[in-house]
């Protein structure tokens, strides 16, 4: 699967806001950020995909087309994800190692220019950690504007299209009434495809 896993969206929203050498990934304000899928493999038609803060609580919401919706806690280490079809909901544990990855001695950050992504002024960040390595560009205010990768050889990652400092509904962020409950079967994974509840 070429998109962004939810793994790697809660990792994006569970870093911690860090010193002046590394780059701060929370928003400081309410904004709003579609994206496109970029890189190699890439199929064409990749459906866009929006990831919403509401930042005086600092809750993260991802619209995924055709799946539904996950709001993350960074505070908590919690998530949720709403699967709008199967009028389901399930809870999904925030990656555990997040902290230690980001906090990791072995791991590198350097700035690497600037750039302009969907009309914002963004930092570019490069990431190493051994063999592995990443850029973001990412705003003064901690928004993200584009992520990317090399894994195994294959390069992925997102770009933000468009961008909104509109205030963010609350209410929007709240566990929906009335879904059915689903438990995490063990050993899924955070990107995985849910299994459908049963009847």
């Amino acid at each position: 699967m070429h998109r962004p896993t939810l793994a790697v969206l809660l990792t994006l929203a569970a870093a911690p806001a860090l010193a002046q050498d590394r780059p701060p990934l929370t928003p400081t304000r309410d904004v709003t950020v579609t994206y496109r899928s970029i890189g190699s493999g890439v199929p064409a038609g990749m459906p866009p995909m929006t990831i919403s803060w509401l930042a005086a609580q600092g809750l993260m919401r991802n619209d995924m087309p055709g799946m539904g919706w996950v709001v993350a806690d960074p505070r908590s280490g919690r998530a949720f994800m709403v699967m709008e079809q199967a009028r389901a909901i399930m809870d999904v544990p925030m990656p555990p190692s997040v902290e230690q990855q980001m906090n990791s001695p072995t791991v590198t950050f350097r700035r690497e220019g600037s750039a302009t992504v969907a009309g914002h002024a963004c930092t570019i960040w490069l990431m190493q950690d051994g063999p592995n390595q990443a850029r973001s560009c990412i705003t003064a205010e901690g928004v993200m504007l584009r992520a990317e990768g090399t894994h195994q050889g294959q390069t992925s990652g997102i770009e933000a299209t468009q961008v909104s400092f509109a205030a963010q509904d609350p209410a929007r962020f709240q566990r929906p009434q009335g879904y059915q409950p689903m438990q995490v079967p063990p050993g899924l994974a955070p990107g995985a495809a849910p299994r459908q509840p049963t009847r």
